[in-house]
C-alpha cells in the first residue's frame, strides 16, 4: 500500500468506531501518525494515540490539544467527524435536543478546528475535513434537527475554506449517505421494525445499500492528501448515488 500520508500528523475526533475509526485505521496504514479523539478509547488500539475528548466541552478540547502539544507542533491533517444524531420531527424535538446536537455536531467543529489552528499554521499541507451528510442536501423525514446541524456543518465549511485560503490550510467536508456504523445500527435498533427500515434505508440509495466506513474514509484520505492542492470549499457526496440521480422504480 502506498505511504501518502508518511511523516504527517493526524488528528481524528470520533475516533473509536464507525467512520472515525476507518479514517484514523487508513491514515495509520498510509504512513501518519494518528491522535484520536474520543469519549472512549473504542478499537483505535494500535491505530491511533487516544485522547479522551468531548467535543462539546471546550475545556476538555483545551486540555487535549494541550495533550496533543506534549508530542507535537504539527498537525497536517484534521478529520472532524465526531457527531451524535436525532430522530423526530421539529414537534418532537426538545430544547435539550437542540442544544445538545448543535453545540457537538457544529460547535464541536468549531471549537477542535480553532484549537488545532496553531498546529494546521505550521504545516507544508495543512487540511481540514468535515464529515457532513446527505441530510445537509436531501430533505429526510424525521430528521430535523440532525438535518439543520448538518445543513450548518456544510456552511461552516465553506466559510472556514473562505477564511483559511490565503494560509494555505484547505477545508472540505464529505457528505455521507447513510453508512453501515454502530451509531446507524443504534438508530435501526430503535425502529419498530429494524429489518424493514433497513431494507428502506438501502433502496433510498440507487446502490441498493448502505455506504461502507471504509469508502467514507477514503473519500476523506482524497479531500486530505497533499497532492490536492487545489482543493478546498469542495462538498464531496459519498453516497450511492442519492444526492444526484433520479432512477424510474
Amino acid at each position: 500500500m502506498s505511504a501518502e500520508f508518511e511523516g504527517l500528523t493526524a488528528v481524528v475526533t470520533g475516533a473509536g468506531s464507525g467512520i472515525g475509526l476507518a479514517v484514523a485505521r487508513a491514515l495509520h496504514s498510509q504512513g501518519a501518525r494518528v491522535f484520536g479523539l474520543d469519549l472512549e478509547e473504542g478499537s483505535m488500539a494500535n491505530v491511533a494515540t487516544w485522547i479522551s475528548c468531548d467535543v462539546g466541552d471546550a475545556a476538555r478540547v483545551k486540555t487535549a490539544f494541550e495533550e496533543i502539544a506534549k508530542s507535537t507542533d504539527t498537525i497536517d491533517v484534521l478529520a472532524n467527524n465526531a457527531g451524535i444524531g436525532a430522530i423526530g420531527t421539529v414537534e418532537d424535538a426538545t430544547e435539550d435536543e437542540w442544544n445538545r446536537v448543535l453545540n457537538i455536531n457544529v460547535a464541536g467543529i468549531g471549537r477542535v478546528s480553532a484549537a488545532a489552528m496553531p498546529f494546521l499554521r505550521k504545516s507544508k499541507s495543512a487540511a481540514i475535513v468535515n464529515t457532513c451528510s446527505i441530510a445537509a442536501t436531501a430533505g429526510l423525514p424525521k430528521r430535523a434537527v440532525y438535518s439543520a446541524s448538518k445543513g450548518a456543518v456544510m456552511s461552516l465549511t465553506l466559510a472556514m475554506a473562505a477564511d483559511s485560503v490565503k494560509e494555505k490550510i484547505r477545508v472540505n467536508c464529505v457528505n455521507p449517505g447513510t453508512a453501515d456504523t454502530p451509531w446507524v445500527a443504534r438508530l435501526l435498533s430503535q425502529a419498530k421494525d429494524p429489518v424493514a427500515e433497513r431494507e428502506y434505508l438501502e433502496a433510498r440509495q440507487p446502490l441498493g445499500r448502505l455506504v461502507s466506513a471504509d469508502e467514507v474514509a477514503n473519500a476523506i484520505l482524497y479531500l486530505a492528501n497533499p497532492r490536492q492542492g487545489s482543493t478546498t470549499g469542495t462538498i464531496l457526496a459519498v453516497d450511492g448515488g442519492m444526492h444526484g440521480l433520479r432512477l424510474p422504480k
